[in-house]
Formats: C-alpha cells, sequence, structure tokens
C-alpha cells in the first residue's frame, strides 16, 4: 500500500435474509458498512463505526476481525440486530424487501473513536440525513467525506439530504437518485447539478452496466466487468464504494487520475462480492485475486 492513512466507515451491521431464484440464505452477515468494509480492506486499513445487538452470533464479527478488519467502533447494545431480509427477481436486478427490522440501529448515534478522529477518508453510507451531518462534524476537518444514501432520504428529508450534499467531497449514487435529486433525465447533466450543490465529484452507479464518474475536468464512464455468474447482488455497491474509497486513500489523492482508477477498483471488487452469498466471496478473496480481475478488467479495454 502505497499511503499510511485509513478508512473510516460509519453504518450498518445487520443480519439478512436472503432469497434468490436459486435458495434461500438465513441469518447472513450483512449491512452496508460491512459489505464496504470487506472490499476496502484489499487497498487499506479500515475500520467500522457501528452498532449491534446482542443477538449478533460472535462468529459473524470474527469473520470481520480475521480479515484486518478494525471494529473498534462497533458497539454491543441492549437489543437487536438490524436484520433485513430480500427477494430478488427472476434476473436479480432487484430485491422486493419482506422484512426490515431496525432494532438497535434506530436510536443509535454512531461516534467515531478517538483514535480515528483524525482519519482523513470518511464514507457514510446510507442512513438518515441528520446522522450523516453529526458525523461530518465529527471528522476532521482536511477529511475527503463521501456519502451515500438511498431513495426514501431524498423524498423525506430532503433540504437535509441536500445539507450533507453541499458539506460531502462526493456523492455516490445510482442512476434513480441523481434524477430524483435532480429532476434531469441526463445522468450526466444529473450529476452536473449536484457538482453545483458543493461536491467535487459524483460518481453514479448503474449496476450491470458500470458507473460514470462526474467531476470538474469531465464525465468518465467506465463498464462493468462481464460477470458470467451472479449468486446474489446484495452489497454490491457498498462493496463498490469500499473499492472506491479504499483506492483513494492507498493512493494519498482525489485527482481525476486517482479517482478514475478508484472507479475501475470498485467495479472489479463488487464483481467478486456478486460471485457469492452475501460478504463470503469478498471475504474469500486474495489479493492475487484482485490484482488478476484488474488486469483482465484493463485487458478487456484496451488499457495497458
Amino acid at each position: 500500500m502505497e499511503g499510511n492513512d485509513s478508512v473510516t466507515v460509519v453504518g450498518s451491521i445487520g443480519i439478512d435474509d436472503i432469497e434468490t431464484p436459486r435458495g434461500k440464505h438465513e441469518s447472513v452477515l450483512g449491512g452496508s458498512a460491512t459489505h464496504f468494509a470487506c472490499a476496502a480492506r484489499f487497498f487499506s486499513p479500515v475500520t467500522v463505526v457501528g452498532c449491534v445487538g446482542e443477538d449478533m452470533p460472535p462468529d459473524l464479527l470474527k469473520a470481520l476481525e480475521h480479515n484486518g478488519i478494525d471494529l473498534s467502533g462497533v458497539k454491543e447494545l441492549p437489543g437487536n440486530t438490524f436484520r433485513w431480509g430480500g427477494k430478488y427477481n427472476e434476473d436479480m436486478s432487484v430485491a422486493d424487501t419482506y422484512k426490515l427490522e431496525l432494532g438497535v440501529m434506530a436510536d443509535f448515534q454512531p461516534e467515531i473513536p478517538e483514535s480515528r478522529k483524525d482519519c482523513r477518508y470518511v464514507f457514510l453510507a446510507n442512513a438518515a440525513p441528520a446522522v450523516q451531518i453529526k458525523m461530518l462534524e465529527c471528522a476532521s476537518s482536511d477529511a475527503l467525506v463521501v456519502c451515500d444514501t438511498i431513495r426514501h432520504w431524498i423524498e423525506s428529508e430532503r433540504d437535509a439530504f441536500e445539507e450533507v450534499t453541499k458539506r460531502s467531497s462526493g456523492l455516490i449514487l445510482n442512476d434513480e437518485e441523481i434524477r430524483l435529486l435532480t429532476g434531469k433525465t441526463g445522468l450526466v447533466s444529473g450529476a452536473e447539478s449536484v457538482l453545483d450543490l458543493g461536491p467535487d465529484f459524483v460518481v453514479v452507479k448503474k449496476g450491470e452496466h458500470g458507473a460514470v464518474l462526474v467531476c470538474a475536468e469531465g464525465a468518465f464512464p467506465v463498464p462493468a466487468f462481464p460477470v458470467r455468474d451472479v449468486m446474489d447482488p446484495t452489497g454490491a455497491g457498498d462493496s463498490f464504494a469500499g473499492g472506491f474509497m479504499g483506492t483513494l486513500c492507498r493512493m494519498g489523492t482525489a485527482d481525476t487520475v486517482s479517482l478514475r482508477k478508484a472507479v475501475d477498483a470498485g467495479i472489479v471488487i463488487s464483481s467478486i462480492n456478486v460471485e457469492g452469498i452475501g460478504p463470503e466471496a469478498t471475504l474469500g478473496a486474495k489479493q492475487e485475486d484482485i490484482r488478476t480481475r484488474l488486469a483482465r478488467f484493463h485487458e478487456l479495454r484496451g488499457i495497458p
């Protein structure tokens, strides 16, 4: 690794029940911070800030610790762990949520550990804008802070989310969220409108069609890595964000060249994530797997 910093992610750690056309899988380790951290660890050290309930099986968290993920910012609170259940359609492009139990996440007020207050790379995974604003206030003044969101917060707390947008270095959103936030049908023009609010860059996730980086220097579309056998798309977006942020941290800069390399890394690591159930494929991958796939990705695109 080239840099000596680390990434802090604030988000959920949960237990998922996942149903795909191939079968059902219960009590799978999940959550936005989980998928992010499993991906980011390949590129930089990563600290998770979140909470679990008393019902969290210890072996699930040990799987993260055994892979070098710092859980010093994870609190165990009285109550139940966040739980999500989703059923994917035949092409696995959309999951219908049939269970959503916030548990201890409902009232959790995250705090960056004192030892990580000077962290220069912070990712705010999907959460209420009020929580994200609090974390922005806790982060170092020179930190590169990137945030995510979902349709619900844009619709229900638009003003607060726009405040988060103004105070963030970058946003990672999907195409639906960009259109909802800006009212524009064009992804590039929509992302440019978001830049006008304050961020330095926006990454638009397009699922199986890749992603588009939009910054002051222009728009840079990147295709998806062709995956032969998708097992479970859960957490693919968070895995992308982990690869993206981890790469920026490793490189120690967020110029256009670094941002483009970070998008490539995010796409590659998310392509590994979807090949297993939950984070199992990402946790089971090796550094050599990442290097090999990234080289293949560049080869497919004619990049030396």
